[in-house]
């Protein structure tokens, strides 16, 4: 019959092999320390390690004040109105906001050009363009439905 072979795996310095992972660690993730180093120097300089550092020591100070906030009934609806803001925002398209912020701006600047406010004949011929009673009538379906939520 055949012997057995013993085998004792050599025993494992996991010290040894840390070190040798710390020796390797700059040439396998060079760049990516670079860019770490970097980052943690603007987060420095910007103040954002002081502010971690003070809110990690105020931790305990911080989630007490936020309980006794949530506690409140205006806690509790600012959480619900968050909720209810996140939902609306995702059911918005963003080509439409994003038309919306160059319309905002547009007028805007219309707006701080005019020297006296126009008259009523120019709002009326402003408000009888297509593009004005398409607001219009958008306008008027908010307003319709504000009034039914409000019942």
């Amino acid at each position: 019959m055949a012997a057995p072979l013993t085998f004792t795996p050599p025993p494992v310095d996991h010290k040894k092999e840390l070190v040798r992972r710390l020796e390797a660690a700059p040439v396998e993730h060079g760049e990516a320390l670079l860019v770490l180093w970097d980052l943690l120097q603007t987060a420095h300089d910007q103040g954002i390690l002081d502010l971690l550092d003070g809110m990690v020591s105020a931790k305990d100070t911080i989630a007490i004040t936020i309980a006794k906030y949530a506690k409140t009934p205006e806690g509790i609806a600012a959480v619900r109105n968050l909720l209810a803001s996140v939902k609306l925002l995702g059911q918005l398209d963003p080509e439409v906001l994003d038309n919306l912020s160059r319309v905002l701006s547009d007028a805007t600047a219309e707006h701080q050009r005019e020297r006296q406010p126009p008259s009523l004949w120019q709002l009326f011929r402003r408000s009888t363009s297509a593009d004005s009673r398409r607001g219009l009538s958008f306008m008027t379906l908010l307003l319709s439905g504000l009034g039914k939520s409000l019942k």
